[in-house]
């Protein structure tokens, strides 16, 4: 069984209220939580949360019922890691048996769905312990990132012999995109944090991995999605 899997804290400092706030006609929620339910490979959906309307509204669609999240998952300083197999073991324990976990973060809804069908097709080609989705990212730490040392003055984050004068000589980077996730289930049971085992990356185009933090990431995936939505409708 496949299982898909949203998380979705009902706090948020940033865009409070964001997970169920209406993004272009439904709520932002939704957007991820359809795409489970119309991909065809999720046998089964559930949505990890300590809000009991993004909950009520979950299991009314569909998703199963394994209650409210615990509390000590539901602050601000709990990790994916825990909720995630906080999950899978609520899960199991209704629907038996899951063969592959795919996470959607419901704060990046402008994946495509093919994304989820490639990303699991990528994961049974590699058979790493799990997939996640990445961009290349805008800024290199071996060219145009800096920092600064002891005395305030500014030094290229990750200095290479000889230096590097153009970012086509940089080795590349991948931005964390926190938008589609695949993993074996039996790795997220024995690890505890993300990077224990094989993890490789599934590349999105940056556009298809807005995560919103603040209200202008709401903004620019509202206007993202609406142009999207045209697009759509007009071929």
């Amino acid at each position: 069984m496949i299982l898909g899997h949203i998380g979705a804290r009902k706090g948020s400092k940033g865009v409070p209220g964001k997970n169920f706030r209406p993004l272009c006609g439904k709520p932002l929620i939704d957007w991820s939580l359809d795409q489970l339910f119309d991909c065809p490979a999720i046998d089964a959906v559930v949505v990890s949360t300590d809000d009991e309307r993004i909950y009520d509204h979950a299991v009314a669609k569909g998703a199963l019922a394994i209650g409210l999240r615990p509390a000590h998952l539901a602050t601000d300083s709990a990790g994916k890691w825990g909720v995630w197999q906080h999950a899978l073991a609520a899960s199991e324990a209704l629907a038996g048996p899951v063969d592959l976990f795919v996470d959607l973060d419901c704060t990046s809804p402008l994946r495509r769905p093919h994304d989820i069908v490639d990303a699991i097709a990528l994961f049974r080609a590699q058979r790493p312990d799990m997939v996640m989705s990445c961009c290349e990212a805008r800024k290199n730490p071996y060219f145009n990132l800096v920092e600064p040392d002891a005395t305030g003055a500014l030094h290229v984050s990750k200095p290479l012999p000889g230096g590097v004068v153009a970012r086509q000589q940089a080795p590349v980077v991948y931005e964390h995109a926190a938008s589609t996730y695949v993993l074996d289930p039996a790795y997220l049971k024995r690890a505890h944090s993300l990077y224990e085992g094989r993890v490789i990356p599934y590349l999105m185009p940056p556009e298809a991995c807005v995560d919103i933090d603040t209200e202008f990431d709401f903004r620019l995936v509202e206007f993202l999605m609406t142009e999207r939505l045209k697009e759509a409708k007009h071929g």
